[in-house]
């Protein structure tokens, strides 16, 4: 399997309202759930408990959260640009306003890795950031994040 992720102009939303870390995550785990058939509440709490080992927010105003889950087959994500930046205890301290929540097969074979480590060069490299950051559209901000 390929290491790289393409967004669906349906899984990017933007102006995306969250009051808080812990609110975003249960409504893309909501999101994220109701797409591939799983528990919500259980997604949410993988999402959750990967957060308490160390916060995905990388940095630069960027946040990955992510699971592995034995019932997903193949890498799934949802890309969210926020209304309002959101303190998500990044390291590098900064508000985040760039959120892909990417969900990933159990297994290490399945591509999780080369995925995740591909979704976060893209999401390092300035143009792409600052093409979804300028997105009025879920369809924009797939577009930027696909580089198309």
């Amino acid at each position: 399997m390929s290491a790289d992720l393409t967004i669906l102009p349906a899984d990017a939303r933007v102006d995306v309202a969250a009051s808080d870390k812990q609110q975003l995550l249960r409504e893309l785990a909501r999101q994220a759930a109701a797409k591939l058939g799983l528990d919500e509440t259980a997604l949410a709490d993988e999402l959750f408990n990967r957060e308490a080992v160390g916060s995905t927010g990388v940095g630069r105003g960027v946040a990955i959260p992510h699971a592995r889950l034995p019932a997903v087959r193949q890498p799934f994500a949802l890309l969210s640009l926020l209304r309002r930046p959101l303190d998500f205890d990044a390291v590098d301290d900064r508000p985040v306003d760039l959120v892909l929540l990417l969900l990933l097969p159990a297994s290490q074979d399945a591509g999780g890795p080369g995925v995740l480590a591909s979704a976060a060069r893209r999401l390092r490299d300035p143009e792409i950031v600052a093409a979804m950051r300028a997105a009025r559209s879920g369809g924009a901000l797939a577009e930027a994040f696909n580089g198309r």
